[in-house]
């Protein structure tokens, strides 16, 4: 099999010594007891004020990416809480590091949706699977700053979500595949009981509109225009003043 490499932001083939399955799924029973649990008592509970931005951006049919500001793994419960099932009536595929697959986390991330991914050196079989996921018109989070930052500025994006993108774009008999920047930032670099947060969801980049130049450009300027508009939703979502509330569960 062959490995697919763009860490650095180049699309490179490299040889695997294995062959790595990859799937996802969601269990029925599971999520009816996680989302419910996690949105009206979990995360209320835990945070201090948690206010949503934007839902009305959140395609609610065809193939997208959800593409995150990451400065916590409680990003992994906001996402959903912010644009999953109660907000959009969708259930999120999530693209995650192999390294969170394991034990009891990894037990419950396999169950909602969440699958592998080598981000130094991805599988080719991760990244078919997030494309298969997308020509059937599903959403998968993708957090594209790569790792968790405690830093408030938004990080250069690596090429790797655009190529993706493209990538199933050309494949989708579903629709365009649509990008959704979103901006989570916490009151505290490191949230504990009580931390302020505050989501803002942008609006969507519609990957038609970059199929008439080559690969190369065409994903170099859709990463472009991803960190622009990640940038200025997450610097409107850093401002003092309070904005209108949408709460996810409200829905």
């Amino acid at each position: 099999m062959m490995q697919l490499d763009f860490s650095q932001g180049n699309l490179t083939m490299t040889k695997a010594n294995q062959t790595v399955s990859v799937s996802s799924r969601i269990s029925p029973w599971l999520a009816s007891i996680v989302y419910p649990l996690g949105c009206k008592v979990l995360l209320p509970f835990y945070f201090g004020n948690l206010e949503v931005t934007g839902q009305e951006n959140i395609p609610q049919s065809g193939p997208v990416i959800v593409t995150p500001t990451h400065r916590s793994r409680w990003d992994a419960l906001i996402v959903p809480y912010a644009a999953g099932r109660y907000a959009s009536d969708r259930d999120l595929r999530f693209m995650v590091s192999e390294d969170e697959v394991k034990g009891l986390q990894g037990w419950f991330i396999k169950r909602m949706g969440g699958f592998p991914v080598n981000t130094r050196h991805p599988h080719a079989s991760s990244l078919r699977h997030a494309s298969q996921l997308l020509c059937q018109g599903e959403a998968v989070v993708i957090f594209p700053e790569g790792n968790i930052y405690r830093e408030k500025e938004v990080q250069p994006l690596k090429r790797g979500v655009a190529l993706l993108a493209l990538q199933a774009q050309a494949k989708s008999q579903v629709g365009d595949v649509r990008i959704v920047p979103v901006s989570i930032n916490y009151s505290q670099p490191y949230p504990d009981w009580g931390t302020d947060v505050k989501v803002k969801i942008g609006k969507a980049l519609n990957i038609g509109e970059y199929n008439t130049a080559t690969v190369k450009k065409s994903s170099q300027q859709l990463t472009n225009d991803l960190q622009v508009a990640l940038e200025s939703i997450h610097e409107e979502n850093l401002t003092p003043e309070r904005l209108p509330v949408m709460s996810a569960c409200n829905k």
